[in-house]
């Protein structure tokens, strides 16, 4: 499957889930973790251009990415968090629910 119609499938999918939609940044692959912290178990890797929906958020570890430096991170699925450090939301807040 070309990397153009792997970024649509996945577009496609965090479109269909209900939940607000945001890109990755350009050029990274993110690693997907079991909860809100880099000390968290990887349980996935998104591919670069992927979409993701993100359902609440938390405070977690510290990270710094392409978008600054933030303790928020993004649930975007059970059990799955990405560092917002590196999900393009437009904001330095809080975009979602608090999870819990």
């Amino acid at each position: 499957m070309s990397v153009e119609n792997e970024s649509s499938q996945v577009q496609s999918l965090a479109t269909a889930s209900g939940y607000q939609s945001f890109p990755v940044a350009p050029g990274y692959s993110l690693n997907v973790r079991s909860g809100p912290g880099t000390s968290y178990s990887i349980v996935d890797v998104l591919p670069v251009g992927a979409i993701v929906s993100v359902r609440c958020q938390c405070p977690g570890t510290t990270v710094s990415g392409p978008y600054g430096t933030t303790n928020l991170w993004d649930c975007i699925g059970n059990g799955e968090f990405v560092s917002d450090a590196y999900v393009k939301t437009g904001s330095d807040g809080y975009v979602a629910p608090r999870c819990g």
